[in-house]
């Protein structure tokens, strides 16, 4: 192994600060009584996969990692003739290394726990021994904040997330119907929120334990919509905890009879499972440690900290809702970049049913406003903004990386966003006046992003090719697809 000493995999090994954790999570497992640990990564569609090893390989699994299909990476499914994606059976393995910080115990069953894991190439691979396997989406953001961080002196996304799912009755074939939810579609009603108490409560308390800072949560205005939210943070601990809670959710509906409904748009004529990124970007700060539950802490300790304090560099003090110079220039980034940066935030062909039904919240306009939420990017408050064509089908770590490359070529290039719109965009096109547009389609999505060099640094080796076979062959699905709308207006179309 002398001859890949040098190897990502190996410096990542060597890192004294992981030896440190390494250690304290054997002493976790004592302590907590955890008998097995779910080793899991983040598939290029935003699905959690791995496997679960009895807790005593643990120091083990923690210096030679878990083995696992190359092909985990595109949720080991077919396209629509039945072929793998990307890969072949006879492909070889990664190796799934534990990041020792992350791992938590399991509210529902202490006697699990879970730990996300970074891809590399195996030893024996002839081209990349022990490299950084570039599929791996969530082993891509680390790395592209870090390098954001050392371009910038210090500066680094930080983001908050806007997690809402419905919350859908089963059928008796266990098939869920939209309209089925546990709630009238009343927003913010708190006779509504009440009778999901044992929901949200559980998914709180849940949450709390795996080191989610719940901050507020409310009911919306669609059957079943409940929209919980936690503190924001820098990026992949945001994104690491959005994983969190959707896995949270889904336990929580399992014990309920109920179905954790995560689709874009199961239903027409009420808002969609948006999924709005609040981003600020900042210098400084420090990490605090919350204590979100009583006595030892079910989890590593880094798990249960937040970045505090520090420099807002995107906030303007003195000039009301304008960002700072570097804040328009961040914005001037993403800005440029939207029509790609739309194509993984509303990633699947029903994400674009959410913008097909205007007026109900979603945006359509690729432009940038105070407060406009017919607008993409949206100043939401003096010291954030929200990107807005992100819904609840992301792949959070994908599209964070992606929008940290659009965020450096903004501040690196000082790209000017131009005057931010104050008309509605849905008044305007309805009235025939020229407005810009995001993509209204997931073809017209990929095929901007097809166009975009720079975001598509954020998608490295097989990454963007995979990502783009899977989406282009979920739209020749579509077309393919007789629907019911197909019938109900077609069949008798003539004479």
């Amino acid at each position: 192994m002398a001859k890949h000493e040098d190897c990502d995999m190996f410096r990542e090994l060597n890192d004294p600060m992981r030896k440190e954790r390494v250690a304290r999570v054997s002493e976790k497992i004592k302590a907590l009584g955890i008998e097995y640990i779910y080793y899991q990564y983040i598939s290029i569609t935003g699905r959690v996969l791995g496997k679960a090893v009895p807790a005593r390989h643990w120091e083990y699994n923690a210096r030679k990692g878990v083995q696992t299909w190359m092909g985990g990476v595109t949720n080991v499914s077919t396209d629509m003739n039945g072929t793998l994606f990307g890969f072949s059976a006879n492909d070889g393995e990664t190796v799934a290394l534990p990041d020792p910080e992350t791992l938590c115990q399991l509210p529902w069953d202490k006697r699990v726990a879970r730990v996300f894991c970074t891809l590399f190439y195996g030893l024996e691979d002839a081209k990349n021994p022990g490299g950084y396997f570039e599929c791996d989406t969530r082993g891509n953001l680390k790395r592209f904040d870090r390098e954001f961080r050392e371009k910038h002196n210090g500066l680094h996304l930080r983001v908050g997330m806007e997690p809402e799912m419905l919350w859908l009755k089963k059928n008796p074939d266990g098939s869920a119907t939209p309209y089925s939810g546990i709630t009238e579609p009343y927003a913010y009603h708190i006779g509504q929120f009440e009778s999901a108490r044992h929901i949200w409560t559980q998914v709180y308390e849940y949450s709390h334990a795996m080191g989610l800072d719940m901050i507020q949560g409310d009911v919306e205005d669609a059957p079943g919509l409940l929209e919980l939210n936690f503190a924001f943070d820098d990026a992949l601990k945001t994104c690491d905890r959005l994983t969190t809670y959707r896995q949270i959710c889904n336990e929580v509906a399992r014990q309920h009879g109920l179905i954790a409904c995560f689709m874009a748009k199961p239903m027409m004529g009420v808002p969609a499972n948006g999924c709005h990124h609040n981003c600020s970007i900042w210098t400084g700060g420090s990490a605090e440690l919350q204590q979100l539950v009583p006595g030892e802490l079910p989890g590593m300790e880094e798990l249960f900290t937040y970045t505090k304090g520090g420099v807002n560099e995107f906030e303007n003090k003195e000039d009301g809702w304008l960002p700072t110079e570097m804040g328009h220039h961040a914005l001037g980034g993403a800005l440029k970049h939207i029509g790609a940066l739309t194509a993984i935030g509303a990633s699947t062909v029903n994400s674009y049913r959410r913008f097909a039904d205007v007026g109900l919240w979603a945006p359509i306009g690729a432009n940038w406003g105070l407060q406009n939420r017919s607008c993409t990017i949206r100043i939401s408050a003096p010291d954030r903004f929200e990107f807005r064509a992100v819904d609840a089908m992301v792949n959070q770590h994908l599209f964070c990386a992606a929008l940290i490359k659009a965020l450096d070529d903004g501040i690196s290039n000082k790209i000017d966003p131009g005057a931010p719109e104050d008309r509605n965009v849905v008044e305007v096109m309805k009235a025939g006046g020229h407005v810009d547009l995001i993509p209204l389609n997931l073809n017209e999505a990929l095929d901007a992003l097809q166009k975009d060099d720079l975001v598509l640094e954020a998608m490295p080796g097989r990454l963007y090719e995979l990502y783009d076979l899977m989406k282009r062959d979920d739209w020749k699905r579509f077309l393919k697809e007789v629907t019911n709308w197909d019938l109900d207006r077609y069949m008798d179309y003539l004479p």
